[in-house]
């Protein structure tokens, strides 16, 4: 069910259907039933949308209040590092953050490197696969944090742009 509900969310509210169809699914379909004022339930929300001729408006709604908390989420990580930059904090204070990113950041491609060159043994694979994935979600953070996710932040502005017209 969460599918189709996922498919109905698409072209209105795309943030929304890409948290419903992750582990936070239920949470989405509680905000999504308090909003239309119907049970707590997929099918009561699946109704609800299919029923209401403002649908779109209300979860282009719910898409921007969750877009506004992800910018100011991302806004207060910006401000503090102006905030250290500007405090006059020893060097020390003011370097750890860079020093941390960088260095997670040259140890990922570093592992990445010397996997292309050495074979795993059969019984050890597996915890190298964690370590790869832990290792390249913590260079995504990294990266995420100093650059930001632009490209998604835009492609979700005029999703959300086009669901409120």
């Amino acid at each position: 069910m969460l599918d189709v509900l996922a498919g109905l969310l698409k072209t209105a509210a795309p943030g929304l259907a890409t948290v419903v169809a992750g582990p936070l699914g239920g949470l989405a379909v509680k905000a999504m039933a308090e909003k239309f004022g119907v049970a707590d339930s997929v099918e009561a929300v699946i109704d609800a949308v299919k029923a209401d001729p403002d649908a779109a408006l209300k979860l282009a709604e719910i898409d921007l209040k969750q877009f506004e908390l992800e910018s100011k989420d991302r806004d207060s990580a910006r401000q503090r590092e102006v905030g250290l930059a500007s405090a006059g904090g020893s060097k020390f204070s003011q370097l750890v953050m860079p020093i941390l990113a960088v260095g997670t950041v040259a140890l990922t491609y570093l592992f990445v490197g010397i996997l292309l060159f050495k074979v795993v043994p059969t019984e050890q694979q597996q915890l190298v696969i964690f370590a790869l994935g832990f290792m390249t979600a913590s260079a995504q953070q990294v990266l995420s944090y100093y650059f930001g996710s632009s490209k998604s932040s835009q492609d979700k502005t005029v999703a959300l742009t086009k669901g409120t017209k």
